[in-house]
């Protein structure tokens, strides 16, 4: 498709887009009594309009009938999560069995490191990427720290950081692959970002397990920027496990639950360490109060406590929206709006006396819903600019900006729009 940088052409976009109507599905802040342009549901996802009514209804069971709403609401709480587990199959690619809902995003990834990090002295380094999310890397610091200790190997050698290479802002498939052969012997896990939050980068999960199972080493992804934004086939890669949150591309609300997958393969594993709780044990004998753990079979028997149902409600509103619409006409819409945000960019950029640079792929399979873009010549008073006049977007230092125009609420006309708004903030220096 030929772009055009006009209103009208942008305006064309939108009326052929099928999912344009979900815009009115959103509540959108606004500056100066007019609705943003927001670029960062890559940080929070809007809230989506239908969030309340399902709020509602948990506050109205509880009110009416108090305890009894574990058993006798419409949907009741004690199996509140089991909703989750066939639409969330279907946004990252698993059988039912193998998704559940608990906790948060890196207590999560902790408890699954209980299972699938059993370093010994031999095999127990870590490969991730460089300039992983903080979160993970504080992670991967205490994880290595506690088990140094008991195993005895040497904390300093654990940690093995795929870096760029000179001068590129990416990390190569190529050199992943390198690394883990490398480490070899020595690997016991792979844990990387599916989606670099920094650059926007999607990684090769498919490949990069299968290189990492080749070595004996367990291959777990963060989703946190991928879950409901690339397209997953975690069964089918035969990924070990993975975790994501809910509030950036799934609109769940701030902080709130976060989603884990744990292949088929290893359900049956009682040899396979994990933490447990009683919200994982047997579910037709759980009110028994036993002793001894029986976990119930499947991903639900990682779970520890029972559910904070307040905090499901809006994730449910969201991933039944995601039924709606189906990954594949949200990710068609994805690759055209990111590239039309891209065209708009350049154009901009070859209109004003500014560089910016693109530092997220160029390559479609690549992206996701997600341009970083370094300002050189800017400063953070253009970003502010920019806030100023209705375009919510993500400052990062150096001079970045990060665009994430997700498919379900952004429209073509933002796209025009922002570089419009973008072009005054630099011409009016």
């Amino acid at each position: 498709m030929k772009f055009q940088n006009t209103l009208e052409f942008a305006r064309q976009l939108d009326a052929q887009d099928p999912l344009n109507k979900y815009q009115s599905e959103f509540i959108f802040p606004k500056v100066n009594d007019k609705k943003v342009i927001y670029f960062t549901g890559n940080s929070l996802g809007l809230q989506p309009k239908r969030t309340k009514t399902y709020v509602d209804e948990v506050m109205n069971d509880w009110a009416n009938l108090a305890v009894e709403g574990h058993f006798y609401s419409d949907k009741p709480w004690w199996d509140y999560h089991e909703r989750f587990a066939e639409p969330l199959s279907k946004i990252v690619g698993a059988l039912p069995t193998e998704v559940t809902v608990m906790n948060t995003l890196t207590v999560n990834l902790h408890l699954l490191m209980v299972s699938f990090y059993q370093p010994t002295p031999t095999r127990y380094k870590i490969i991730c990427e460089e300039k992983a999310f903080p979160s993970d890397q504080y992670m991967f610091q205490s994880q290595v720290d506690f088990h140094s200790r008991a195993v005895g190997f040497d904390k300093q050698e654990a940690l093995v950081e795929i870096k760029r290479r000179e001068g590129e802002h990416n990390i190569r498939l190529e050199d992943v692959l390198a690394k883990i052969e490398e480490v070899g012997d020595e690997l016991a896990l792979v844990l990387i970002g599916g989606v670099n939050y920094y650059t926007g980068q999607v990684f090769d999960m498919k490949t990069i397990t299968a290189a990492g199972h080749k070595v004996g080493a367990f291959v777990g992804w963060d989703l946190a920027h991928a879950a409901g934004n690339v397209k997953l086939e975690l069964h089918d890669w035969n990924v070990d496990f993975a975790a994501w949150c809910s509030y950036k591309y799934m609109n769940s609300g701030p902080g709130n639950a976060s989603g884990c997958f744990i292949h088929e393969k290893h359900h049956n594993n009682s040899q396979l360490p994990r933490f447990a709780g009683w919200w994982g044990h047997n579910k037709e004998r759980r009110f028994k109060m036993e002793p001894n753990f029986d976990p119930v079979h499947g991903a639900d028997g990682w779970q520890i406590s029972n559910l904070p149902i307040l905090s499901l409600a809006p994730y449910l509103a969201s991933v039944d929206m995601f039924a709606e619409v189906g990954m594949d006409a949200l990710l068609e819409k994805r690759d055209l709006i990111t590239a039309y945000l891209e065209f708009v960019l350049h154009e901009i950029d070859s209109e004003v006396d500014s560089t910016f640079e693109i530092i997220t792929p160029s390559d479609p399979e690549e992206r996701a819903s997600q341009l970083s873009v370094f300002l050189h010549g800017e400063g953070r008073s253009l970003f502010e600019y920019l806030m100023k006049n209705g375009v919510i977007t993500d400052w990062r230092e150096p001079n970045v900006i990060r665009l994430a125009p997700v498919p379900l609420y952004t429209s073509f006309e933002d796209m025009f729009e922002f570089g419009q708004i973008l072009k005054k903030g630099i011409l009016g220096k």
